[in-house]
């Protein structure tokens, strides 16, 4: 087999810190690129659903997940106005059962934090910008702003929806905006309150929907409010919002959503942009990996879950090759591109379900979410135990053929 490959990831967000710290247990040879300052406390709350709980189990860090987390009781689908209950699917006790790992809200600095305790200081290179890659004769090489270059067997762009990476690659080409728009706040609120249950819970209006679950051990709550716009402006796609400017989207909505947005204090919108899945990921020694391979709209809570998954196959396909990085490819993407290509697809269909804007239609929707819940809570609301069942530890890069398959 020989030594093992020289990696460069370019990218330090939770994809490419995954795909690190899967690499560094494997034995490779890393540098990571970052253009940040540093690691810091980024974002807000995060789904961390079974299937991705399994890698970070394989990784030995399930318990610094709990510490940091909290798991929600359920998933449950409430009327915008009424709160009526239309559908409970269950989790707290039947995910470890059904899917060998507990579902867990955590805040994405703290899942950010625990995925980089397996990141020695030596290995990432912070305030470096990527602009461009390009093949030697038998390497890879990044190209950073300051001038200065890295090179390596294989280039990985882990470098988000706007990927530089991906552009080099396959040509410059805007991520499309979905109409959609996206409030975020954490509310402090001291341990689990009466006017938000501990459940992951899914309010469905008309033309939007709001999420909201606990993290940092119960002790504030995360909001995700999704509103429709045909007035976004690509060019502020993630800026400062206020209070009033969010409850003003959400007049009307139950009194328990005006008392948790009535104790927000800051607040954050984006629009929602999305792509097409890819026929193909990688050319030469350089690939994607994440949202710069796959970005998705975040109603199944998968784009993390995504570049999670994504990081470990891939570690694990690189190492199952050697040096013969054609074949680790072909296997990293048989088996990633149908997964996340569908995901991709059923994230954005359920931007329209959630979304249903006639009492009718909400109405029909939530007949179908009572009889599923009725023979199996786990197919019933978003429908997505498909999802969770997934097992990328099971992935074996397969060398006699150079297919991939997922064994049983």
């Amino acid at each position: 087999m020989g030594s093992k490959l020289r990696i460069g990831i370019i990218g330090g967000g939770i994809g490419g810190v995954a795909l690190t710290g899967c690499l560094l247990q494997r034995g490779f040879e890393v540098r990571l690129f970052e253009r940040a300052q540093g690691f810091g406390e980024v974002g807000a709350g995060i789904q961390m659903t079974p299937n991705a709980v399994k890698v970070m189990k394989a990784l030995g860090l399930l318990d610094k997940m709990l510490e940091a987390g909290f798991l929600p009781h359920a998933l449950v689908g409430r009327n915008w106005r009424t709160a009526r209950e239309n559908f409970r699917t269950p989790l707290i006790d039947v995910c470890p059962v059904l899917y060998d790992a507990p579902f867990i809200h955590i805040h994405r600095a703290d899942l950010h934090a625990i995925l980089a305790s397996l990141v020695s200081d030596a290995v990432p290179s912070f305030n470096v910008n990527c602009v461009g890659v390009r093949h030697e004769k038998n390497t890879a090489v990044a190209m950073f702003a300051d001038g200065t270059e890295y090179e390596a067997d294989v280039i990985v762009g882990a470098d988000g929806v706007r990927s530089i990476v991906r552009s080099e690659l396959f040509g410059a080409e805007d991520p499309r905006f979905t109409g959609h728009m996206c409030y975020r706040a954490v509310v402090p609120v001291g341990g689990v309150v009466d006017f938000v249950s501990p459940d992951t819970s899914f309010w469905l209006g008309p033309n939007g929907h709001i999420v909201t679950y606990y993290v940092r051990g119960g002790q504030a709550v995360n909001i995700v409010a999704v509103a429709e716009t045909r007035t976004w402006v690509e060019e502020s796609w993630n800026v400062a919002s206020s209070k009033s400017e969010m409850l003003a989207q959400f007049q009307n909505w139950h009194r328990n959503i005006q008392t948790l947005f009535d104790r927000v204090e800051d607040v954050y919108k984006w629009g929602l942009f999305d792509r097409d899945p890819m026929t193909s990921w990688s050319k030469g020694r350089v690939t994607l990996l994440g949202d710069a391979a796959h970005p998705m709209l975040p109603f199944l809570s998968q784009g993390a879950a995504m570049a999670i998954e994504d990081a470990y196959v891939l570690a694990a396909a690189l190492d199952g090759h050697g040096r013969d990085v054609a074949s680790a490819f072909r296997d990293y993407e048989a088996e990633r591109l149908p997964r996340t290509s569908r995901v991709q697809l059923e994230a954005r269909e359920r931007g329209r379900t959630y979304h249903l804007p006639s009492a009718f239609a909400q109405a029909k929707r939530d007949f179908t979410y009572w009889v599923r819940g009725l023979f199996n809570p786990q197919t019933s609301g978003i429908r997505a135990n498909w999802v969770y069942e997934y097992d990328a530890r099971k992935f074996r890069p397969n060398v006699a053929d150079k297919s991939s398959r997922l064994v049983a």
